[in-house]
């Protein structure tokens, strides 16, 4: 990885402003007498409150609970955040993934690139459309693919690229356009991590062929579960939103909307994917907040850079040149000659109350990958058998982010 990060001139807030947490219900386990041992400081906490409790309540007392108008409502909502023509809420960023090969007519005998340095899910949908999953490795500095990463693997047999923003840090998506128009395939953004941020100044998924996103309590804003495709073709929209209703015609929603029956067909195989309106009313809040959360998790991740900056043997991520990363997670690499290893650092943490992470996974490393087949993938090993990710949510205090340094520091002999 790079040089430590340190805050932009543009940064919403900088850790010399660090602002007081935001105030938010006190958690049962961050509660204690004032003899007790320190709360354990958890790795991620999702910012909810009143408002999304009430807009649940709102859809339930409606009487719409199912697929329905606050569905929509967050399709547009949302597309129109991230620039995109057309948003398609499903049941988690998986489906969404899955969905997006499907709209390609990806199958058997085609290749995927993937990096394995992600989530399983990333690899997993490749194989639902029975094409065939190829891992490239990923540059150290944001552990996301690049052209070379991807050329390095790619066969006559490609036919898609699914790039990552991994933990938040935006790849750059201008580069891997311009090699995928040369190569002709089709590039997928998994934005699972990345909404909040951005690329040249413009969301991350902008401009993208097809993008997934997802809404998972670890990502920066939450439905609980549920997912997002965008894309800017209307006839892939209108595909999408067929196949994650089975494959009818008209959605429920439409047909309880009509004054007059309506009999549903089933044009192709389709399936059960859909989001619910009481999630997409959470999602509705949960997007209204978006600004202020990227915010308070980027005043947070300058501050801990500021602190470990004198740490010996620790790279904090960091934003690359061509965006700016939400810090969705914020995890760092240990130099290989670290006094410790990193499960014995996490060790370490957990006995001093403190939630933290291993990094991101290789996937191929993985026994659901057991004898599928990789080039050599030496960063992708190294970030994944050296990195942490260390606590980071909207009310975390300095008091935490200290005990949280004070480990690290402590092992690192500094």
């Amino acid at each position: 990885m790079s040089a430590p990060y340190s805050a932009p001139d543009d940064a919403p807030v900088s850790a010399q402003a660090f602002p007081a947490a935001p105030a938010a219900p006190a958690s049962p386990d961050r509660l204690r007498a004032p003899d007790a041992a320190p709360p354990r400081i958890p790795v991620m906490v999702p910012w909810l409150g009143e408002e999304e409790a009430q807009a649940a309540a709102d859809a339930v007392l409606s009487g719409w609970v199912a697929q329905g108008p606050r569905v929509a409502a967050f399709e547009r909502a949302f597309a129109e955040r991230v620039g995109a023509e057309h948003g398609i809420a499903v049941s988690s960023c998986t489906t969404a993934l899955h969905l997006a090969l499907i709209a390609l007519d990806l199958g058997p005998g085609d290749e995927v690139v993937v990096p394995s340095l992600s989530f399983i899910a990333t690899a997993n949908a490749v194989r639902y459309v029975g094409a065939r999953p190829v891992f490239a490795d990923v540059e150290e500095a944001t552990g996301n693919l690049t052209p070379a990463t991807v050329d390095a693997v790619r066969t006559p047999r490609t036919k898609a690229v699914l790039a990552v923003h991994q933990g938040g840090v935006p790849a750059d998506v201008h580069a891997l356009r311009a090699a995928c128009a040369d190569w002709d395939v089709a590039l997928v953004e998994d934005a699972a991590c990345g909404i909040g941020a951005t690329v040249g100044g413009k969301s991350v998924g902008q401009g993208a062929l097809l993008a997934a996103w997802s809404f998972h309590p670890r990502k920066v804003i939450t439905t609980g579960e549920g997912g997002m495709l965008t894309t800017d073709d209307a006839q892939w929209a209108e595909r999408l939103r067929r196949l994650r209703e089975h494959g009818m015609n008209v959605s429920a929603a439409q047909r309880h909307a009509s004054s007059k029956p309506i009999v549903e067909s089933y044009l192709e195989v389709g399936y059960n994917y859909r989001m619910t309106d009481i999630q997409a009313a959470v999602g509705l809040v949960q997007l209204g907040r978006l600004d202020e959360i990227v915010a308070r998790r980027r005043a947070l991740a300058a501050r801990y850079a500021e602190l470990l900056s004198e740490v010996p043997g620790l790279r904090p991520v960091r934003d690359p040149g061509h965006g700016q990363g939400n810090f969705q997670s914020y995890w760092v690499l240990l130099a290989e000659d670290f006094p410790v290893g990193r499960d014995e650092l996490l060790a370490l943490l957990s006995e001093a109350g403190i939630s933290a992470r291993r990094g991101i996974m290789a996937s191929h490393l993985e026994p659901a990958y057991a004898g599928h087949g990789a080039a050599p993938l030496p960063v992708t090993e190294r970030i994944s058998r050296d990195s942490l990710i260390l606590p980071l949510f909207h009310t975390m205090t300095q008091d935490e982010q200290d005990r949280v340094v004070a480990v690290l520091r402590e092992q690192a002999g500094g």
